[in-house]
């Protein structure tokens, strides 16, 4: 999107990834299907900025991290940046001052356009579970067999025959 393109009144806009973008995403995401990604946009200027609220909703497919089954879970992210011009090199000390503020700052814009496929796929991202679990799985370690046996068996056998019980 055009940042002169934005009218004074703001601009709504939603949209939808297409299959074959969908696909991809989901390859670089690590998922294993991606069947909806969807997101919608408030766009209103700021001074010589833009301000991008609205709301990423995708559906993910994912491998269940306690069961390996296959599960599937909705991704609902809330958008809201900052954008402004970007600017030319500061003197040193009004970087050093601007880097103590990095976390205010406004994201910029590039070549005088606003990609929001990419701002949809970083909050996508952001939102995927890394450690997604079907509803109810818990992980139960192994049981252990050989209770008795553990690796410092021998030794706790040859403290006890020299006599070293004793701490």
């Amino acid at each position: 999107m055009a940042v002169a393109d934005i009218p004074e009144n703001g601009l709504h806009l939603a949209i939808e990834a297409p299959a074959a973008a969908r696909e991809e995403l989901a390859e670089l995401a690590g998922l294993r299907d991606l069947p909806r990604l969807a997101a919608v946009f408030d766009l209103r200027r700021n001074g010589a900025g833009i301000h991008v609220s609205g709301q990423v909703s995708a559906q993910v497919g994912q491998i269940c991290v306690v069961t390996l089954e296959p599960i599937g879970n909705a991704v609902e992210e809330t958008v809201d940046v900052d954008f402004a011009p970007s600017s030319e090199p500061e003197p040193k000390a009004k970087a050093a001052r601007k880097r103590a503020r990095d976390d205010d700052m406004p994201e910029p814009v590039v070549g005088g356009v606003l990609d929001l496929g990419v701002l949809a796929t970083e909050f996508l991202i952001l939102g995927i579970d890394p450690y997604p679990r079907k509803a109810g799985a818990e992980f139960a370690p192994p049981k252990d067999d050989d209770a008795g046996e553990h690796p410092f068996a021998a030794l706790e056998s040859l403290k006890k025959t020299l006599g070293g019980g004793q701490t």
